[in-house]
């Protein structure tokens, strides 16, 4: 197996907001969503350096997360339009990029436009050689990163050897970063998401630290630590003392922090008592994607706004006219469902808004529960 040496970009690439552009045709929103407005109230203000990961700079260290079921293209367009610098698709396995070839599919999970770049895909595998021909494809289908998948707690996942499993099999997890790193382009970033072990053992602790630098000295441009075990999947709280420590170890190798970041406030606190260089908004972004424009708003020392129903509504309009256009009408209200039960959260009467979210199986009812409970009094 080839191991490839850490290979210097030879060209920084520096994304901002003058970067995306619409293409779509057909919506007010396309150019420019409305924002909920900033009252200038001093609250945190903060000196937050861009974010860089290998050649690429970000101009705002908050970015999304990969989430499975929910990062498509829609979520990720949204995102970026409401101040995302940078978001991730959903975690794809590295045989389904490989043997998924035309088809709604790949419009579904493969695919990636001007408008939301730069963007990253997640992928993860258990074999080396399938994992380094994947992240090739999907290097190919325009995606910007290739991030590797060693934190995924879910059982199926792990019975197959995949996702947090790896974190207990260091010297493989080592080799699928490195020819990973080696297949794709030197000037397309290679990160990796771990959480902090398998469990509380001295023996997982060992082996985070023996991967986290390995993968490192293979050519990593950043890891992404969520500060909780595989054991520990979704419960209990996430360890933000493991991530400061994990910084600390790091010096100025490039560490993302991930884990119980529900609000925009929690974002900057997570990077200001951890020292990590940004972190991956994942939970509290669905439903919320005004959580990027908030955390910029508050790193500026300005007070961010819940957004009007009028701008929920806009937006939910939005999301699901790009989820038809990307799932078709039958498949977008289901996914759509979920999505708005988590919009539902902004939502005054968030019980029974979410109520009606649930009842909803086609178009029709998806806008006249917006006209119900969407319109400003």
């Amino acid at each position: 197996m080839g191991i490839c040496q850490v290979r210097e970009c030879p060209k920084k690439r520096v994304w901002n907001s003058r970067h995306r552009r619409a293409n779509l045709g057909g919506s007010l929103l396309e150019n420019d969503l409305q924002l909920p407005r900033m009252t200038s109230i001093p609250t945190m203000t903060l000196q937050l350096p861009q974010l860089r990961l290998g050649s690429l700079e970000l101009d705002f260290p908050v970015v999304q997360a990969a989430l499975a079921g929910y990062s498509d293209w829609p979520m990720r367009v949204i995102a970026r339009r409401l101040g995302a610098p940078y978001t991730m698709a959903e975690v794809l396995l590295d045989r389904f990029v490989l043997s998924v070839s035309r088809g709604r599919k790949v419009g579904r999970y493969i695919r990636v436009t001007d408008e939301e770049r730069p963007c990253g895909a997640q992928l993860m595998g258990s074999a080396s050689d399938e994992c380094a021909a994947a992240a090739v494809k999907l290097v190919e289908a325009g995606f910007d990163v290739i991030d590797v998948n060693f934190g995924c707690p879910v059982k199926k996942v792990i019975g197959k050897g995949r996702g947090g499993y790896l974190l207990g099999e260091p010297k493989t997890a080592i080799e699928i970063v490195a020819r990973v790193r080696d297949a794709v382009p030197p000037e397309v970033p290679v990160t990796v998401k771990m959480r902090r072990g398998v469990d509380d053992s001295r023996q997982s602790r060992d082996n985070f630290y023996t991967i986290f630098d390995g993968v490192f000295q293979h050519g990593a441009a950043a890891v992404i630590v969520h500060g909780r075990t595989v054991r520990q999947r979704y419960d209990g709280k996430s360890s933000w003392q493991f991530v400061r420590e994990v910084k600390r170890h790091a010096g100025d190798r490039t560490v993302l922090g991930s884990g119980d970041l529900f609000t925009a406030r929690k974002c900057l606190e997570m990077i200001a008592q951890t020292g990590v260089d940004g972190v991956t908004a994942a939970r509290g972004a669905i439903g919320n994607p005004w959580i990027f424009q908030q955390a910029r708003a508050l790193a500026a020392g300005l007070a961010p706004i819940v957004p009007t129903l009028e701008q929920q509504r806009d937006v939910l309009v939005e999301h699901f006219r790009l989820a038809e256009a990307t799932h078709g009408p039958t498949r977008a209200c289901r996914r759509m469902r979920k999505f708005g039960i988590e919009y539902s959260r902004l939502h005054p009467q968030p019980d029974a808004v979410r109520a009606a979210f649930l009842t909803i199986a086609n178009p029709v009812q998806w806008r006249k529960t917006l006209e119900q409970w969407y319109t400003e009094p």
